[in-house]
């Protein structure tokens, strides 16, 4: 269950110092400290469940996703989350695992994403197709297709498979709201592979 500092401090208010009680039950692991001020006192099932939690509005997306899906082989040690707009890129470190915020045009955020529900978390996770996106907006800009699947296929070890399965029609709207090189010619290839 997710608690607050405040929460904790009206629950530990019998005793002498209740910060210091609260920094006890984290080194003893009996809270886990997810941002300043935010703690859970369970365990975590997912390392997506808390992402929403500790910074957001956001959601689940790049190579976490990818991983997830698999469309990348390796596996993702750090939820890397999208937020909207030109915000700074943010970093937590918890002792779950590490999680990074960086920013997709406002434009295309709302665009699918779906919501899950787990042990009592709300998490928000990119689809396939707006994962691929997100991972491609954000790599340096690649001067035609022939580039843009090296990159996609040697760099980032893309499965071909899962790429051709991907939908054209939604991978195409999203590329209107990008106005990203990467995500227009990675429309254009996939429309000349479906």
């Amino acid at each position: 269950m997710l608690v607050t500092r405040d929460m904790l401090l009206d629950q530990y208010k019998d005793f002498k110092n209740p910060d210091m009680k609260i920094s006890r039950e984290v080194r003893s692991g009996r809270l886990i400290r997810l941002r300043r001020g935010l703690y859970e006192t369970g365990r975590i099932i997912n390392n997506f469940q808390p992402a929403q939690v500790i910074y957001g509005p956001s959601y689940v997306s790049f190579g976490a996703a990818l991983s997830y899906y698999g469309i990348i082989p390796e596996h993702a040690f750090h939820v890397v989350c999208a937020v909207p707009g030109r915000q700074k890129d943010r970093i937590f470190y918890t002792p779950i695992c590490s999680y990074y915020y960086t920013s997709v045009p406002r434009e295309v955020f709302p665009y699918e994403v779906e919501t899950y529900e787990l042990e009592g978390y709300v998490y928000r996770l990119a689809t396939r197709e707006k994962a691929v996106c997100d991972q491609l907006y954000r790599l340096p800009e690649m001067r035609d297709i022939d580039e843009l699947c090296v990159l996609m296929y040697e760099d980032q070890r893309f499965d071909d498979e899962d790429i051709s399965n991907l939908n054209y029609r939604t991978v195409s709207e999203l590329a209107e709201h990008y106005r990203s090189k990467n995500v227009t010619l990675f429309s254009e290839y996939l429309g000349s592979v479906v």
